[in-house]
């Protein structure tokens, strides 16, 4: 009789400890340990702030046939068209691709398209570009002004 109550009481402690250290087993503290497949969804989803959000960069301001006649009546024609590959990755709201042939756009032709601060308009190719200065992402692209 005593071996069965000593055997009960040890088969009770063993049962509350183990069922006391089952919560410490089933998450990490908070911040520690692997992020889950839900948490890494929600780092990428809307509340992460986007450094490329097109909606808060400005437009040209003036349309690609308006452009064009700019470049013609300041004879500024010709240019080359960028590769299909190159030329493809310039968007608004993409960075300006690292190493593009890009020059400055000619004075007289500079004066006369529309001024926004903290951009710079740009030479790619035959297309015309508005870039933001501190970040190098695109706002507009005027496709084959200079063509």
């Amino acid at each position: 009789m005593i071996r069965t109550h000593l055997l009960r009481l040890f088969l009770a402690l063993f049962v509350a400890t183990q069922l006391a250290g089952a919560p410490a087993l089933a998450a990490p503290p908070e911040g520690k340990g692997k992020p889950d497949k839900a948490q890494k969804q929600h780092d990428k989803g809307e509340n992460k702030p986007d450094s490329h959000d097109s909606s808060v960069l400005v437009t040209a301001a003036i349309t690609i046939e308006q452009a064009r006649r700019l470049a013609i009546s300041n004879n500024y024609t010709g240019y080359g068209a960028l590769p299909p590959g190159i030329r493809k990755n310039l968007g608004r709201g993409k960075p300006l691709p690292p190493g593009i042939a890009k020059k400055a756009v000619p004075g007289p032709l500079l004066a006369q398209l529309p001024h926004h601060p903290g951009y710079e308009w740009q030479v790619c190719g035959s297309d015309l570009v508005l870039v933001a200065v501190a970040t190098a992402i695109i706002a507009d692209v005027l496709t084959g002004v200079f063509d």
